[in-house]
């Protein structure tokens, strides 16, 4: 490859990068980590992953998938009352029921949601999906970073915690 084409393909590779909030790593070969330990370095889900251990869920999210997972940010959990947050946490039950409509079986990308009007995710509901791309919304959460790659799936960040009815 030419010196002024291997400077193109870097210069785009770093804009693509900025853009999408990447980081450093965008540069190397796909994703190196399960969607658990991807929440986990990102630092913003400790609720989440909190969550999915009390759960015994980590199993399962670490498994081969594909799976595509919406995850509510730690601001997302904060907006639960404490008093809720506790109980909820507290009956294994209802948080398994919980976490599993945060998750579809399968990859989803944004391009696919824009292209739906609702999902069958793992506890059997339906989430309704809205768009445009700038206000994609699922569930009435909205997403606000979409299309993390991880070895098993993608992680969409979202900023409320999904309650099935």
């Amino acid at each position: 490859m030419a010196p002024s084409m291997k400077f193109r393909v870097a210069v785009s590779a770093c804009a693509f990068a900025l853009f999408f909030g990447a980081g450093p790593r965008a540069a190397s070969v796909g994703p190196k980590q399960d969607i658990v330990d991807t929440a986990i370095a990102a630092g913003s889900f400790t609720s989440l992953v909190a969550a999915v251990k009390a759960a015994d869920l980590v199993t399962q999210l670490k498994s081969a998938g594909p799976f595509t997972v919406f995850a509510p940010t730690d601001a997302a959990f904060a907006k639960i009352p404490k008093a809720d947050l506790d109980a909820l946490l507290k009956d294994k039950a209802k948080l398994h029921k919980v976490l599993t409509h945060h998750v579809f079986a399968g990859n989803v990308n944004s391009d696919d949601l824009l292209m739906m009007k609702d999902l069958s995710v793992a506890d059997g509901g339906r989430l309704i999906i809205q768009g445009p791309r700038a206000t994609l919304k699922i569930g009435g959460a909205t997403i606000v970073k979409a299309d993390i790659a991880a070895t098993n799936g993608l992680i969409h960040v979202i900023d409320t915690v999904l309650i099935p009815k």
